[in-house]
């Protein structure tokens, strides 16, 4: 069978699963697939020729499993190198368990997704040339060094209070004493300030004794293996390359981490997660601050200001997806996978579930680490994933925000159960955010809330007692749109089509403070309408006429950044948070409007009248520059006007008149004119002497 242009190979895994060939076939065609679906037994070994007889018809193979994905690439790379294959879990996400007869249409929706070409996500380099700082406070810090030094370049640095350590017969690391004050990089890049720093003493005899110390010392690295067992100079340290912080009282785990650390040599790379926009970040405008949501939620300390804008390291980053999840604009997008092939993996898996048949979809999100594992160890030794539990592979889990939960609703999904690993624990508060604004739009559309479930449990039989205990929740009647646009534009096609669908239909929803979604209100009393807001709103959402005194808004591009009220020098603006579903939020509203004040000399609109009124009030008279009736009417007049005024009551810039430059058709003038008139004093008849 050909499944999304591929050749799709499926194995029962020794008869362990019961599918039905002619059920599962079926239900692909359903999804577009094309021919018979030939079922295997034993793909991986009495029937490998089947894997090499698909391998050399030269098309892309599809193969359902995991588990024997080295041997078959390995028999690929022997046969057919430049063969494209790809593999996908079936047995543990569908076939082993109490519901595997049932489980057919969620096969179907596993192999419709994987059959799907995602874009490839671009990458970031890393390049360590092997400089290595062992940070320690006692004897084992130099052990390690000596374990390091036929590898990397290793410098020992002992904090002031370390114990007592013996200095080595021969000194073949550096050794030094001192504490880090502050530390910044990346594997390759790292930079430490050291206090009290000083080289430890030649001759040193029973115990290390150092030089006079010395503070604010600057070093650079490309690793550091931290063994004080102190506070960590990383926040997010666990995701920080190159950064090896492994607990001092554990041997195992500080073995553990010499050996990974002596293997970063050279040069590496991994993904890119975030692409940033700064055309459309809301952060910041003019000097002032609006969104720091991004910000707030980073645990590396990879994104910092940079001015009206945010700066993202992507050799900081460590991929959780928190600022895409909670970027209002979708400034900030998660690229693993690139563009909105995340939502396309969504679409295509409901989708595909349903057209099988399948009822009741409730979608598992999970990692690729403790959540499969957890999967996995589930289908071994328990019931298994209930057969309308989908599971969907996201790199974390911590990456889904309200766009994504809207439009797996709006694509059929009755649940969302998210699986967390317990190094997440920690680093929930951007996506309790997100599930908050969900469960508030979906009770208030009148589908109900606790939809979305955050299974945190560490015990196997713990979570699977979560899955197979959760309610059916009603469905709403699914879409079919594709996922077009950035963030702002997907979110609103989903929650427009979850609108119209609702059993209560309520177009304004009141929401929390802090919801990306709202309208703005202006206090039209006080407005001078200055529209120093419109210049600060980065989506667009405040708008004016350039021909006449007005203030507009479109409340669906409003992100309730709030730069907007920050801007007013009236200080007359407030934000409402809310999601205002009806057709008028669509387009621009008035929110203010005035009359236009005319010259008084040509007649031509310029300004504000009430403005240009109160100014030339509180001025006339009143102040020394405005004691006469023509300084306050020059007020009153356009720009234009003003400089001609004042040019004719006198040229203020005016100097003394130049003397005129004198020219050689002066000088001849002149004698012609004396010749002249000497003519004219001669009396006929007589000559000049």
């Amino acid at each position: 069978m050909r499944l999304g242009g591929k050749r799709l190979l499926v194995c029962d895994c020794e008869g362990t699963m019961p599918l039905a060939g002619g059920k599962l076939a079926k239900a692909c065609q359903a999804n577009g697939g094309e021919g018979e679906l030939a079922l295997n037994t034993q793909l991986c070994r009495s029937q490998l020729g089947n894997f090499q007889q698909a391998l050399l018809g030269g098309e892309d193979l599809l193969v359902a499993c995991t588990q024997e994905a080295p041997l078959f690439s390995e028999v690929a790379a022997e046969d057919k190198p430049d063969a494209k294959l790809g593999y996908l879990n079936i047995r543990e996400a569908a076939g082993w368990s109490e519901d595997a007869a049932a489980a057919t249409p969620k096969i179907a929706a596993l192999l419709a997704e994987a059959a799907l070409d995602l874009p490839p996500t671009p990458s970031v380099s890393f390049a360590s040339q092997g400089t290595c700082l062992v940070y320690g406070r006692d004897q084992a810090a130099l052990e390690a060094a000596g374990q390091l030094k036929t590898r990397l370049d290793v410098t020992v640095l002992l904090t002031p209070d370390a114990d007592s350590v013996v200095p080595p017969q021969v000194m073949d690391v550096p050794v030094f004493q001192g504490r880090v004050t502050s530390a910044k990089g990346h594997l390759g890049a790292f930079a430490i300030n050291v206090d009290g720093y000083a080289a430890a003493k030649p001759s040193s005899r029973l115990e290390l004794s150092f030089e006079p110390a010395r503070n604010n010392a600057f070093s650079e690295c490309d690793l550091i293996l931290d063994l004080t067992g102190g506070a960590p100079l990383f926040t997010g340290h666990e995701r920080r390359d190159g950064y090896l912080r492994p607990d001092p009282g554990n041997p195992a785990a500080v073995q553990k981490a010499i050996f990974e650390i002596a293997d970063l040599l050279g040069e590496f790379e991994k993904p890119r997660y975030v692409k940033y926009d700064a055309a459309i970040c809301a952060h910041g405008r003019n000097r002032k601050t609006g969104c720091t949501r991004c910000l707030d939620v980073c645990p590396t300390g990879a994104i910092t200001p940079a001015g009206d804008s945010v700066e993202i390291d992507p050799h900081v980053c460590g991929g959780c997806g928190m600022c895409a999840s909670v970027c209002p604009t979708g400034a900030a997008t998660y690229q693993l996978p690139a563009g909105n092939a995340l939502f396309e993996r969504l679409r295509t898996l409901l989708e595909a579930y349903r057209k099988a048949g399948g009822p009741d979809p409730v979608l598992l999100l999970h990692d690729g680490r403790h959540g499969a594992e957890t999967i996995s160890l589930m289908a071994r030794g328990g019931r298994g994933l209930p057969a309308n539990v989908i599971p969907v592979t996201l790199n974390e889990v911590t990456l889904v925000g309200v766009d994504f939960l809207a439009m797996a609703f709006a694509y059929g999904a009755t649940r969302v159960a998210i699986l967390v690993g317990p190094d997440k624990r920690g680093e929930l508060e951007g996506l309790a955010g997100q599930i908050a604004l969900a469960e508030t739009v979906m009770d208030g559309l009148g589908y109900g809330g606790g939809r979305i479930d955050i299974l945190d449990e560490r015990d196997p039989d713990a979570v699977e007692a979560r899955l197979w205990g959760l309610e059916p929740r009603s469905q709403a009647e699914a879409g079919n749109f594709l996922p077009m646009g950035g963030k702002r534009t997907r979110t609103m096609l989903a929650l427009r089509h979850l609108h119209a669908k609702a059993p209560d239909a309520h177009e304004i929803l009141p929401l929390p403070k802090g919801a990306p979604f709202g309208r703005v209100k202006v206090d039209t009393a006080g407005c001078t309408m200055c529209l120093a807001c419109v210049s600060a709103c980065p989506t667009g959402a405040l708008q004016d006429d350039p021909e006449r005194p007005w203030l507009g808004f479109n409340e669906e591009a409003c992100v309730q950044c709030g730069l907007c009220a920050n801007t007013c020098p009236e200080s007359v603006i407030a934000l409402e948070p809310r999601l205002n579903l009806a057709e008028e939020a669509r387009s621009t509203v008035k929110l203010n409007e005035t009359e236009p004040f005319n010259c008084i000399r040509c007649g031509k609109p310029f300004g504000v009248k009430h403005t240009i009124d109160r100014i030339a009030d509180q001025l006339a008279g009143k102040h020394w520059m405005f004691a006469s009736n023509d300084a306050v009417e020059r007020i009153m007049m356009c720009e234009d006007c003003r400089v001609v005024v004042q040019f004719e009551v006198g040229n203020p810039m005016a100097g003394a008149p130049r003397p005129r430059t004198r020219t050689t058709d002066d000088y001849l003038r002149e004698r012609d004119l004396e010749t002249a008139q000497g003519r004219a004093r001669t009396e006929p008849g007589e000559t000049e002497d």
